[in-house]
C-alpha cells in the first residue's frame, strides 16, 4: 500500500500568530497518521505536513481534520481566490529517503 501525504497552507491573523503552533502540539494522533509537523514559512504563514499509511486512512481522517480546523478557523485569514481559510493538497508519496 502506498503512503499518502497532505499539505495545508494557513495564514494566521496578525493578533493570533504568536502561539498558533500550540494548537498543533499535543494533539491526538489520528488512526493511520504516521507523522505530522508544522512549519512556519513567514510571520503569519504556516504549512502543516502529514504522512499517512494510505489514501484510505487520510480519507477516513477527514472528518477529524475538519473538526480540528473548526477549532482554529477564527484565527485564520481567508486565502486568495475561492480557497477559504486553507490551501490544501494531497497525493501519493512517490519518493522517500
Amino acid at each position: 500500500m502506498a503512503k499518502f501525504s497532505n499539505v495545508v497552507r494557513f495564514k494566521v491573523k496578525a493578533d493570533h500568530a504568536t502561539g498558533f503552533e500550540a494548537h498543533f502540539s499535543g494533539r491526538e494522533k489520528w488512526d493511520g497518521l504516521i507523522s505530522q509537523f508544522l512549519i512556519q514559512t513567514g510571520d503569519q504563514t504556516f504549512c502543516a505536513v502529514a504522512l499517512w499509511e494510505s489514501e484510505a486512512t487520510l480519507v477516513a481522517a477527514r472528518p477529524q481534520m475538519i473538526a480540528f480546523l473548526d477549532t482554529i478557523r477564527d484565527k485564520l485569514e481567508e486565502m486568495p481566490g475561492d480557497l477559504g481559510v486553507t490551501d490544501a493538497v494531497s497525493g501519493q508519496v512517490v519518493a522517500e529517503t
